[in-house]
């Protein structure tokens, strides 16, 4: 595995585990951070028998938005120097978003402007409870454009007008009633809460689970109408023909654990 400086890799049988440690930063997104965290989870994604990633962070806060050092040093930039510069978050986003493996936010602290962005893009997000969210670009001339096509998805266009339009911070369980975060739980029982998600990703067929999400991604928002139709019959008529498809019968109608599943 890569030495990183931003953040740690660590690989225990299925999990993977990214923990963005700069706590001292409040683990402030950068250029290194982004090139860091796309080599992580390309590895993790390499590793043999990886079923799930979990991304957490080290420190007071999960993620506070970008480094103000990088965003200088940005500001000194020619237009196409900017242009090439701010491509590097969204190829990250859409690296974690596209993955194959499903990825787990474990929230431990305050979760700011690009920080929304990473829980956004995440499959599903655990938060403790003093956990606080903003979309704070607005308060320093900016908007929250890279991140927005994700935020939007996890929170709805309704709240993300408000909370867009505010830059006003709000709490764990103001981030879960609108949807931001799937689940609020004591800070102590939040690897337990997170060690529950992945017994029950341990027990899926890891290729359904990857079709699951590929199937989110290509169906949410799509017009109802017979091509999609279509397309549906066509993955789930490929599944049930498959391997994993056969055997989950096979297993259900012998009344024994599937192969993808420690026995």
């Amino acid at each position: 595995m890569t030495s990183f400086t931003t953040l740690e890799l660590q690989v225990d049988g299925a999990v993977a585990r990214i923990w963005l440690n700069r706590p001292e930063m409040r683990n402030a997104i950068d250029d290194v951070f982004i090139r860091e965290l796309g080599e992580a989870f390309a590895q993790a994604e390499a590793a043999p028998g990886v079923r799930a990633v979990v991304l957490g962070g080290r420190g007071p806060a999960f993620c506070a938005g970008a480094n103000l050092n990088w965003m200088k040093r940005a500001a000194e930039f020619t237009p196409e120097q900017n242009l090439q510069d701010a491509a590097g978050l969204p190829r990250m986003l859409r690296t974690l978003h596209e993955s194959r493996l499903p990825v787990i936010a474990r929230v431990q602290g305050d979760v700011y402007a690009g920080g929304m962005g990473l829980v956004s893009v995440c499959d599903v997000a655990i938060a403790a409870e003093g956990a606080n969210f903003c979309l704070s670009e607005v308060k320093i001339g900016l908007i929250p454009a890279t991140i927005s096509p994700y935020v939007i998805r996890a929170m709805g266009a309704r709240a993300a007008q408000r909370y867009f339009l505010t830059g006003e911070r709000f709490s764990a369980a103001e981030a879960h009633r609108i949807g931001f975060v799937h689940e609020v739980v004591p800070a102590d029982a939040l690897d337990a809460k997170v060690d529950e998600v992945l017994k029950n990703i341990a027990a899926a067929a890891p290729g359904a689970v990857s079709e699951c999400k590929r199937l989110l991604r290509d169906v949410t928002g799509e017009r109802i109408d017979d091509a999609l139709s279509d397309e549906t019959v066509r993955r789930i008529a490929a599944l049930r023909a498959g391997e994993e498809g056969q055997e989950g019968l096979r297993s259900f109608l012998e009344k024994r654990k599937p192969s993808w599943v420690s026995r």
